[in-house]
């Protein structure tokens, strides 16, 4: 029987057989063409020498020692690596670890805690692992690629709680009044023109959008500043679309446009409005044009102002952000903001299963940077601090 043959009859049989009648077949064909054949049939099969030798003993002792149930000899078949190596699950922890394991000074510390890298650092330290076995290991020890969380909110302030307390028991009472409460806040800047614009959505297969391979502001039409109006008792949302700076004045005439546009309407026996706001920004409690511009908003609608900002680390506890924004940008995930039509459209149509209305406009004023605000201007301010946080908590009330 030639080697053609041979490995014919072999391919037929081979998958009803287990890997010990495979071996076994290997040795009968052996032992029929001759005990000098073993390189032979190893070549012909594809199976090492030592696998047709093994077979080849086990036909002349008879399978001696092996029982019906078992195709290894108790003991057999290659060791696991840890078992040979027996730090080597101590130096992988050391290695994705360093800070925790002991070893501050580890070559990954500051570099890419891939498989490759760590299978390269393990081979150093003696262990020929692969990085295939690498990621086997680490799902052995509980390990699972994870991104970062943002969970650390840095060093609270020491009436943090307080100042929550007191920014919910103000929104109770207001409620209770039939008063409006809003939350207020600018969304991040969006780029606009053809870019990627993060996340996916359904197409057709293998016709994604086609953007543009770089996002400078030069190759697009500038940016769109949302600033965001949520009024909390009613789960709506106003937003003012810039496409200019966010400054204070910014902040303020889109809450005047949510009052006249949607506000005035349902509260029109109110004589009071409560905004709760970050620590910074435009509407920061820092912010002197802030102050001189809500004065000008009490004014205008004939309502006194009162406003409680959130502590310093605390922004993302302000309801706009997962009552309204957090919609927003869903709603517009895998969608490249050409044009300030398509984000006023994208925003206008945002909506969830609460029951949010969210309506928008294109705000095309001009909002220039360093406006100055004088102390005489401060003086004019009908500026009334509370007892508790002053700094934090305050109103506004109209001069006439």
């Amino acid at each position: 029987m030639n080697e053609i043959e041979l490995k014919t009859l072999y391919d037929s049989l081979s998958p009803l057989l287990t890997e010990r009648n495979r071996r076994q077949l290997a040795g009968a064909a052996v032992k029929a063409s001759g005990e000098k054949k073993v390189s032979f049939v190893a070549r012909a099969l594809g199976m090492s020498r030592n696998t047709v030798v093994a077979g080849l003993n086990e036909i002349n002792a008879r399978h001696e020692g092996l029982s019906s149930s078992r195709i290894r000899r108790e003991g057999g078949g290659r060791k696991r690596l840890t078992y040979i190596h027996t730090t080597l699950l101590g130096d992988l922890e050391i290695l994705v670890e360093p800070l925790s394991r002991g070893d501050p000074l580890s070559p990954l510390r500051w570099t890419c805690k891939s498989t490759m890298n760590l299978s390269r650092e393990l081979k150093a330290k003696g262990h020929d692992v692969s990085a295939r076995t690498v990621a086997g290991l680490l799902k052995e020890l509980k390990y699972s690629l994870q991104a970062n969380r943002k969970n650390y909110e840095g060093k609270g302030h020491p009436d943090r709680n307080a100042q929550f307390n007191y920014i919910n028991e103000t929104v109770k009472s207001f409620q209770s009044e039939c008063c409006p409460v809003i939350s207020v806040d600018a969304k991040k800047k969006e780029l606009i023109g053809n870019f990627k614009n993060g996340g996916k959505e359904w197409r057709p297969h293998g016709t994604p959008e086609q953007v543009s391979v770089y996002d400078f502001l030069s190759l697009g039409d500038g940016r769109a500043t949302p600033y965001g109006v949520y009024d909390i008792l009613r789960n709506e949302g106003w937003v003012s679309v810039g496409i200019d700076h966010d400054t204070s004045t910014f902040a303020i005439d889109s809450v005047f446009q949510w009052w006249r546009q949607m506000g005035e309407a349902v509260y029109s026996g109110a004589t009071k409005l409560l905004i709760t706001a970050d620590g910074g920004g435009s509407n920061g409690h820092r912010t002197r044009l802030w102050k001189m511009e809500l004065q000008r908003l009490a004014d205008q609608i004939g309502l006194e102002i009162h406003v409680r900002h959130f502590p310093p680390g605390t922004s993302k506890w302000n309801k706009i952000e997962h009552r309204l924004f957090s919609f927003i940008s869903m709603n517009w995930r895998g969608e490249p903001l050409r044009t300030f039509a398509t984000v006023v459209n994208l925003i206008g149509a945002t909506t969830n299963k609460k029951g949010l209305k969210v309506k928008c406009q294109l705000n095309t004023k001009a909002y220039p940077l360093g406006t100055k605000v004088s102390d005489k201007d401060m003086e004019d301010i009908a500026l009334h601090r509370q007892s508790f946080h002053g700094d934090w908590n305050y109103s506004v009330t109209p001069r006439h």
